[in-house]
């Protein structure tokens, strides 16, 4: 068990550094996206490539921030009746979803978009847009986002049943930290509180 608790502690390391770097695509894909619009306004100029770049890039950050987001339990959940039960009873669920739903989904969508990246690259496929990108590096990242995510899926996998076996602590206590949902609505309140204390200043 401490090997395979190790390959987790490997596994997050990965997703974590590819997460906090994919982080830099958002502003970039910001940058690039306010850009073309602002030359597309002042000069009616516009260019495929651009564009697409901006297509790329969301791309890059849905698929390879995927393993990251299940690191920081940040995907969707919809827990109503697995909050009911008690945390062992949920382990076992994660357990059974991550062996017999995601790892076969994921494990399936890597296998089927290999040749599809593949054939991009042997023949050099191009954007059907004129003066648009080569497709195949937006085709690598389905395959590649998705073994981060398989990744991911065996280091959960590893932390549940190590938890269940009581050889490491909860991985959903692990990342109590606040979600960003969380974080947003704490920093709206805190700025209300100070325009009314602002306010009350005043009169």
């Amino acid at each position: 068990m401490n090997a395979l608790l190790a390959l987790s502690r490997v596994i997050d390391a990965v997703n974590r550094r590819v997460g906090r770097a994919v982080t830099w695509l958002i502003l970039l894909a910001v940058l690039v996206s306010s850009t073309n619009a602002t030359v597309r306004k002042l000069f009616n100029v516009s260019s495929n490539a651009w564009l697409e770049l901006q297509w790329y890039l969301f791309g890059a950050v849905f698929l390879l921030a995927s393993g990251y987001t299940l690191l920081k339990n940040e995907h969707v959940r919809v827990d109503v009746l697995a909050s009911r039960f008690s945390r062992r009873t949920q382990l076992w669920i994660e357990v059974i979803g991550v062996l017999f739903f995601l790892m076969p989904a994921c494990v399936l969508i890597m296998w089927l978009s290999w040749p599809f990246f593949m054939d991009a690259f042997v023949n050099h496929e191009q954007s059907s847009n004129a003066g648009g990108l080569i497709r195949w590096p937006a085709k690598l990242l389905i395959p590649i986002g998705f073994a981060l995510l398989v990744g991911a899926g065996v280091s959960h996998l590893i932390k549940s049943i190590g938890c269940l076996l009581g050889r490491c602590p909860d991985p959903r206590e692990v990342h109590t930290g606040k979600s960003a949902e969380e974080l947003l609505a704490e920093e709206i309140a805190r700025e209300a509180q100070e325009r009314e204390a602002a306010s009350h200043e005043r009169h």
